[in-house]
């Protein structure tokens, strides 16, 4: 496909030496992995700009701060991402939070297409009475927290109860149950923030249960995730035999993944591990929380009770349906790891709040031209990197057919980032530009030398803020 390559100038209030094409200008809204996968698509389109506008000043999204500070072989990707974020047709916009310091009909204006890629910062809420009470934490906040998410740094987690609840039992719950009984010199040499380091030096946490509604046979989390657990040092694996009657006859019918999966797990409840470990860790199946139960003074959980389920149905599609049983758990840390949910934006865009998207068909917008969607805003929170990186490769081809098909009307020469610097610098919205990450990541990575670290994350806004000021002096 061919575009008119007619390059114009324009001068905007206080933005100079900017050029605009008169190639298709779209606009992506989400720093994370789907707007960035989403920008290396289109990015193929010979004159096509892309501009990547990201609520914080830093890039990449869960790369950053929700994958676990022991695994960075997943944080590699950050190098790609940074490939595009380079490219002559692309550019960063930071510290601009679309929605409040510019709106999505501003965004229609001054670019061909805007694509929504803006993640899932909610929680999903468990709807007990108690969750609100101190000591219950979302997985996403506790993530961010020892991540260095920003709106986290304050979280302060109580860790001086011997046993924590984890709520779920999807790659999150075991991320988050690793990272309370990891030995903290294992931890030591990653990018874990220092605060959170020194809160689990000091943490009295022994014993981790991971709980889950349904049975052993549907469990959502990954061999590989499993196997750390099984390998955690000082840590053996504490199993009720109960949970795992007539799993060995279904073995023969299970998919080879599930039947691998299934049979680490037997394995490690069958043989727990060394008598002698100080901290122990186990699934707990066919429980759902009912209600956290709070101590005497009524002022922060000390356990949570549970109803006991039977499954109806069988394989993936089995269901969890109430016994009337319950049970009592005494612990001081509960957290729940059922879920992230993306929230509304902006009232320009249609939102299904049963289901917490944005309602598209094939990452088109409902019933508004030029809108589009990828990532877990299109499809739900679901899926590892891989699965973003396809649903973005999906938005970004059909938004590609769109120009093809004559569905965008090209033949307007849009300002695109030149008429928002514009209108973000009258509202007194200071931008951090991909250079300019590239000197607070530079700063991270001085701080975590000194800590012998790979980066000391910075926390606080402000303060990236001000550092770049006095670097770009």
């Amino acid at each position: 496909m061919s575009y008119n390559k007619k390059h114009v100038s324009v001068t905007l209030p206080g933005v100079r030496g900017l050029s605009s094409s008169s190639g298709p200008r779209v606009c992506i809204v989400g720093g994370g992995p789907a707007g960035f996968y989403t920008a290396q698509q289109l990015l193929k389109v010979g004159d096509a700009a892309v501009d990547v506008y990201e609520r914080l000043p830093v890039p990449f999204g869960l790369v950053r701060f929700g994958v676990a500070p022991d695994h960075p072989e997943v944080k590699n990707v950050i190098n790609t991402f940074t490939q595009t974020a380079q490219h002559e047709r692309c550019s960063f916009h930071g510290n601009v939070n679309v929605g409040k310091d510019v709106t999505i009909d501003e965004l229609r204006q001054a670019y061909h297409a805007v694509v929504l890629s803006y993640g899932a910062e909610g929680n999903r809420s468990m709807g007990i009475s108690g969750e609100d009470l101190p000591g219950v934490f979302s997985a996403k906040d506790f993530v961010g927290w020892y991540n260095g998410l920003p709106s986290n740094k304050e979280l302060r987690p109580d860790l001086s109860c011997e046993t924590a609840v984890i709520l779920g039992q999807g790659n999150v719950a075991l991320d988050v149950a690793r990272i309370l009984l990891a030995p903290v010199e294992m931890l030591k040499e990653t990018d874990i923030t220092q605060n959170a380091l020194e809160a689990l030096a000091g943490s009295k946490v022994r014993r981790v249960l991971i709980v889950g509604r349904r049975g052993p046979l549907q469990i959502a989390c990954t061999i590989k995730e499993l196997r750390e657990m099984v390998n955690l040092p000082n840590t053996r694996a504490d199993m009720l035999p109960a949970d795992f009657e007539g799993i060995a006859e279904a073995l023969k019918d299970l998919p080879r993944p599930r039947k691998r999966l299934t049979e680490l797990m037997m394995k490690a409840a069958k043989e727990g591990g060394d008598d002698k470990a100080e901290k122990c860790w186990g699934f707990r199946f066919f429980r759902s929380p009912v209600e956290v139960i709070a101590g005497a003074d009524g002022k922060r959980a000390t356990g949570i009770r549970l109803a006991l389920n039977k499954l109806e149905g069988s394989g993936e599609s089995a269901r969890a349906e109430v016994t009337g049983q319950l049970e009592d758990v005494d612990c001081g840390l509960i957290i729940s790891s059922i879920g992230y949910k993306s929230i509304p934006i902006d009232p320009a865009v249609p939102f299904d709040p049963r289901r917490a998207i944005v309602p598209n068909e094939m990452g088109r917008v409902q019933d508004t031209a030029g809108l589009y969607c990828s990532g877990w805003v299109k499809r739900g929170p679901t899926g590892v990197i891989a699965t973003t990186m396809n649903d973005s490769f999906d938005t970004a081809r059909v938004l590609i057919q769109d120009m093809e098909a004559g569905k965008l009307d090209l033949s307007v020469n849009k300002p695109g980032a030149q008429a928002i610097t514009a209108l973000l610098q009258t509202r007194g919205v200071r931008t951090v530009l991909f250079s300019h990450w590239e000197k607070i990541n530079a700063e991270e990575e001085k701080r975590g030398k000194f800590l012998g670290k790979p980066r000391e994350k910075l926390l606080d806004v402000d303060e990236m803020l001000k550092i770049l000021g006095r670097l770009l002096i």
